[in-house]
């Protein structure tokens, strides 16, 4: 019963590695610029998850409190997507 109750906080953390890992996957086969936005999106989309989901429900997203977290999170995407415009092609 408690490897349930386990598996189920996992699925934020599981979310988020699935988002950004289909960006490495577009960075690498395809188009690099749109693989960054589509990492990055699923670093913020951790982040919002954080900021929206209790302590326990978050899961493997909850390492510290709530507010380092999801500033952490957040401002980690936010300065990615801001490389990927940065650089040039």
């Amino acid at each position: 019963m408690a490897g349930e109750a386990q598996r189920r906080n996992e699925w934020p953390l599981a979310v988020s590695l699935l988002v950004a890992a289909t960006g490495l996957v577009v960075l690498t086969f395809y188009n690099w610029r749109n693989g960054i936005f589509i990492f990055a999106g699923g670093v913020v989309l951790a982040g919002l998850l954080r900021i929206g989901l209790t302590d326990s429900a978050a899961g493997l997203l909850h390492v510290r409190g709530r507010m380092f977290d999801t500033t952490l999170l957040l401002a980690v995407g936010t300065a990615i997507a801001l490389l990927g415009l940065i650089v040039p092609n």
